[in-house]
């Protein structure tokens, strides 16, 4: 195995364009685009001792912040501890993280196959923060044991363009960290692997942390451009792991699992406005589950079939070249979160999402929250055309406290 001496990769961050909260259902389609906003994640060699670290360095500031890997900690995933070559990463090189919205370098040694800091409360801190980038490494580094290969000693660094100033707006973060953390830690132990087999150790890394999570994200920021994509089963892929490795989840089926690409709308432009008010995807999936009686109900089911009609009917849109009817469908598909958000609670529609999408609709355009809602980011479709419509958009936007982001779609994830 040829080691480079430092490997560079970059993941875009992500927009959903329809399918929201139906798409964590298995086999559900969602349609997604990646944007011109990336996480850097740069692996080197970490040099001699990183292993026997004491949790965080004391010289380079207190405590761990939020970054793009954060999260509420490392949840139980069922695929650790029990499959092939589990257990067997103990006593191998250690793992240097530091990331710029992280204020802190956190030092990690193996501990069978999960990464530790040498002190308890340090290391519950660090994971918290850098959850999504410890759990997509330590993935890999089973893989690499699976396939009796050394794991390495590591440096890796973090940078992010889907924040600003530690704040989030809404466009995938953990996700987009998650598939560059893959990508440049196997492309650094010398692992040659399809888009789709990166893509799956993302899912599985994401999945150990939530369960719940689509992986959505984890497709725009591996693919790009614009995709239609249905989830797996996570638990069963987590189950498959576990009970046989992670290099047997790389090659068996996935049930309910699809990606593929759609052509980009003709003759109408992405506009793309923040809310000013970050919000949490995992709180609000995880709200929608806490309502228990919903769940299986009429509504339930209702919602996760007008939401795939509506996402099919996109799909023909997009690739037929319509872009009337695929604003149609766009409003189609607020009006379906607005539906949910009434009967369930959710929150989904703050009062700057409602006054982005109201915005765009009298202009002429289409518009709709991106993602679970809740404040974060909003979509608007308008004719490409009409540049009095889009500039009045973004002055009204502006107006009613929407910050209008300079987005747009990337077809390609680069690299170095």
């Amino acid at each position: 195995m040829t080691h480079r001496r430092t490997v560079v990769r970059h993941a875009p961050g992500k927009l959903f364009i329809a399918g929201e909260y139906a798409v964590v259902e298995p086999g559900t389609p969602a349609i997604l685009v990646a944007v011109d906003r990336h996480v850097t994640v740069t692996v080197s060699d970490s040099g001699p001792g990183p292993g026997s670290g004491h949790g965080h360095d004391p010289d380079s500031g207190p405590g761990p912040g939020s970054g793009p890997g954060s999260g509420s900690g490392h949840g139980h995933d069922p695929g650790h501890g029990s499959g092939p070559g589990s257990g067997a990463l103990s006593g191998e090189g250690g793992v240097v993280i530091t990331s710029d919205l992280a204020p802190y370098r956190a030092r990690w040694q193996w501990r069978g196959d999960r990464l530790g800091t040498g002190d308890a409360d340090d290391g519950h801190r660090a994971r918290g923060a850098l959850a999504h980038v410890v759990s997509a490494i330590e993935i890999v580094g089973r893989l690499l044991v699976e396939r009796g290969l050394a794991v390495p000693s590591l440096s890796v660094s973090v940078s992010s363009r889907l924040h600003e100033g530690g704040t989030k707006f809404g466009l995938g973060s953990s996700g987009a960290v998650t598939v560059a953390t893959v990508d440049a830690v196997t492309s650094f132990c010398g692992l040659d692997l399809s888009p789709e087999a990166r893509f799956r150790l993302a899912l599985l890394a994401t999945a150990g942390i939530d369960a719940r999570a689509s992986g959505g994200d984890l497709a725009a920021s591996t693919w790009g451009g614009w995709i239609r994509y249905r989830a797996p089963d996570r638990a069963a892929v987590l189950d498959l792991a576990g009970r046989r490795g992670v290099e047997a989840a790389l090659r068996e089926p996935w049930p309910g699992f699809s990606v593929r690409r759609l052509p980009p709308p003709q003759g109408l432009v992405l506009e793309v406005g923040w809310t000013g008010k970050p919000a949490s995807t995992a709180a609000l999936v995880a709200g929608l589950d806490r309502r228990r009686a919903w769940r299986g109900s009429a509504s339930h089911l209702r919602f996760v079939a007008t939401t795939t009609d509506c996402v099919d009917a996109s799909t023909a849109a997009l690739e037929r070249g319509d872009g009337p009817d695929l604003l149609r469908r766009i409003r189609r598909a607020r009006q379906e979160l607005a539906r949910l958000d009434d009967e369930v609670g959710l929150g989904i529609f703050t009062t700057g999402l409602t006054a982005l999408c109201d915005t765009a609709e009298a202009v002429g355009g289409a518009a709709k929250p991106s993602g679970a809602g809740g404040g974060d980011c909003g979509i608007a479709l308008l004719d490409a055309e009409a540049a009095p419509a889009i500039a009045g958009l973004r002055e009204r936007w502006a107006a009613a406290g929407v910050r209008h982001l300079p987005i747009r779609p990337t077809m390609e994830r680069s690299e170095e």
